[in-house]
């Protein structure tokens, strides 16, 4: 069992969990039961499923939890791109939270390996 807190990966999901948030207060209301209700479960399900996983009596069990949690930034990354794409937000407004998110599914993927 890992202590949750004390994961880096965890630390960052939180991270790029409020930045997200910061970047949806910028949606259009007219975007709340769409985008922006999709894009802040894709961000909330990173640092959740981590400490998840966290919990689990076995590596395998935990592996799991991350491949949820890399699968989510994924998708997260994808429905951000998207919204410029759509010019909700513009790739100003997105900033560097694309490459943090790069950053941090390449730290989960082989904090995973290390665990199988």
């Amino acid at each position: 069992m890992h202590n949750f807190r004390q994961l880096q990966i965890w630390k960052e999901g939180m991270e790029v969990t409020k930045q997200v948030y910061w970047l949806l207060a910028r949606f259009p209301a007219s975007e709340k039961f769409g985008l922006i209700s999709q894009i802040s479960r894709c961000a909330v399900s990173v640092p959740s499923n981590i400490a998840e996983g966290s919990s689990r009596a076995s590596n395998k069990e935990f592996a799991h939890f991350l491949s949820i949690a890399l699968g989510s930034l994924f998708e997260l990354e994808t429905q951000l791109l998207l919204s410029t794409e759509l010019e909700i937000i513009n790739k100003e407004e997105l900033g560097s939270i694309i490459e943090i998110i790069i950053q941090l599914q390449k730290k989960i993927s082989a904090f995973r390996k290390t665990l199988n």
